[in-house]
């Protein structure tokens, strides 16, 4: 049990960090438990507390309640609701407030309850899911009946929880909530961004650099949202916090509200496109650098690699291919772990390599097959329940594999250091590990090679510019999905006169055969990247 004597006294993270040690990690990543630090949760209060008429309080994610913590050792006459699912975490917020009889807590799901009430504050630091983690089509059919709103299938639970708060704001209420930025630059999230236009409560986004994480323990990078429903709605702020030193900047913003500089990252609410990354509104963007710029969708197409939803089933090696009688002709060569390409050229002999040393290198391909040993692998799979997981429950056959022909290039998914590009000479498929890049034959493109394209795509130039659609995550992760690199900018190549095009697959194929051999010659690569630079550069 956590004892708290006095809840005005609760001014930092004693409490979270006993109740840490006291429950299992495994319990607390069920519940999305991840813990607001004190000072941000004192910062989310003061803005809250910036409306005089402050009385009615809403926290929908109760935890612990360090919002109501911080709250209460400002304003101790403030009536509180707060709202979680975890028994564990009620009980002993419920033994913290055992004395505060204004802090009315509910053992119950936010998303489905209190729907009729509204509040003079929200503050809030909601569960992080991904939405195959939780039961998302019950929730989303209540917040689209709700709301009368459509939403994307892959909106996480965060949003949800935000776009419920909004609706429930009274008018001249305040709502701050600590979220993942990933929102702001994400697909699912045009409908979030245009849901904070359209109510015109946002004021002030703030986000926290990607290299220092909020939370310890949650890869992720966080951003404060402060929203009010007021009249001052003709602009919003964006600040970004690279240290906790940084937070006297939005200190200043809340204290001096509605006051505010037209400076900096200040924008009128009509610029703001709900459609874009938001990221060009906060971070000072690649690509303005340089000139004649096209999609990259116009020259090629990504798309994810094959997706099996059963990759120990279906991934195999020689030996197991052995064990199980499996001929190769019923297999499909394929790389299945990002870890196996250790460079920019992936060729057969870096294939055979890995077939020798008994890595995961085939996909079970078995459509049509009447081979005995084939037709008791795939019973094996029906006796485990492969044929019942989530993708392979929706092919027909269970075990057929998705469409993907071998792509000329592969992209990586993840980074900490730039976008990796692998030309794969050995012309066999991949999983998920990477994307498939398909260039695109058209008249626009059908005069530049695939050799000058991947050559382009080795250089800083052509990673600068993408690293304007990137997500980020914590610990200096970042990750592309497909849409992201079709949607990116690049080069247009088709400018390139013949000599100057000559020149870069001259030495494109001095960095190709250095690289092959292990000795990679960079300085190739820095000529080439300077010829980009000095045709398209401002």
């Amino acid at each position: 049990m956590i004892e708290v004597k006095d809840i005005s006294q609760g001014t930092d993270n004693q409490v979270e960090k006993r109740y840490s040690k006291l429950i299992s990690l495994e319990h607390r990543k069920k519940f999305a438990q991840f813990f607001t630090p004190f000072e941000l949760a004192s910062l989310m209060a003061d803005w809250l507390l910036g409306n005089p008429n402050l009385i009615t309080v809403l926290e929908p994610a109760f935890g612990l309640g360090v919002f109501s913590r911080a709250l209460s050792s400002k304003k101790s006459d403030l009536l509180i609701k707060g709202f979680d699912i975890d028994d564990k975490i009620f009980a002993e917020a419920k033994e913290i407030f055992f004395d505060s009889s204004n802090v009315d807590l509910h053992l119950e799901d936010y998303m489905f309850n209190d729907w009729n009430n509204k509040y003079d504050g929200i503050i809030c630091n909601p569960p992080y899911f991904k939405f195959h983690d939780y039961d998302n089509k019950t929730i989303l059919n209540e917040i689209e009946n709700r709301l009368k709103i459509k939403l994307n299938g892959f909106t996480n639970l965060y949003t949800l929880f935000l776009l419920k708060s909004i609706y429930q704001l009274k008018p001249n209420g305040r709502l701050a909530y600590i979220i993942p930025s990933e929102f702001l630059n994400s697909d699912y999230g045009k409908l979030v961004k245009s849901a904070l236009i359209k109510n015109k409560v946002l004021r002030h986004i703030v986000v926290f650099d990607f290299e220092e994480n909020v939370f310890d323990d949650a890869l992720t990078t966080a951003c404060i949202l402060l929203c009010s429903n007021d009249k001052n709605n003709q602009t919003v702020k964006f600040s970004t916090i690279k240290t906790i030193v940084d937070i006297e900047l939005v200190k200043t913003y809340i204290s001096e509200y509605p006051i505010n500089s037209l400076g900096g990252s200040t924008f009128n609410v009509s610029e703001l496109k709900p459609e874009v990354k938001w990221r060009k509104y906060y971070q000072a963007q690649n690509g303005i650098k340089y000139n004649n710029l096209i999609p990259f969708s116009s020259v090629a197409k990504v798309v994810r690699g094959i997706a099996t939803g059963a990759n120990e089933y279906f991934t195999f090696s020689k030996s197991k291919a052995n064990r199980y009688g499996i001929d190769e002709k019923h297999l499909l060569p394929c790389i299945c772990k990002a870890v196996d390409v250790k460079d920019n050229f992936f060729t057969k002999d870096n294939y055979n390599s890995l077939i020798k040393n008994d890595r995961q290198t085939f996909l079970l391909n078995a459509i049509g097959s009447k081979d005995e040993n084939v037709l008791k692998y795939i019973e094996f799979g029906e006796i485990s329940g492969i044929d019942k997981k989530y993708l392979t429950a929706c092919r027909t056959p269970w075990y057929a594999l998705e469409n993907r022909p071998p792509s000329p290039i592969w992209v990586s998914v993840f980074n900490r250091s730039g976008l990796k590009f692998i030309r794969n000479e050995a012309s066999i498929s991949n999983l998920t590990t990477f994307h498939c890049v398909y260039p695109v034959q058209n008249s626009l493109f059908d005069n530049v090679s695939v050799d000058v394209l991947f050559a382009y795509l080795l250089t800083d130039a052509a990673r600068e510019i993408f690293e304007d659609n990137r997500r980020e995550y914590g610990n200096g992760l970042q990750k592309f999905e497909p849409n992201d690199l079709n949607k990116a900018m690049m080069l247009d190549l088709t400018l390139l006169d013949k000599k100057t095009e000559n020149k870069i697959l001259e030495l494109y194929k001095k960095y190709r055969e250095t690289a092959i051999n292990k000795l990679p010659v960079d300085s190739f690569l820095l000529e080439i990247n300077d010829i980009f630079k000095n045709k398209y550069c401002q």
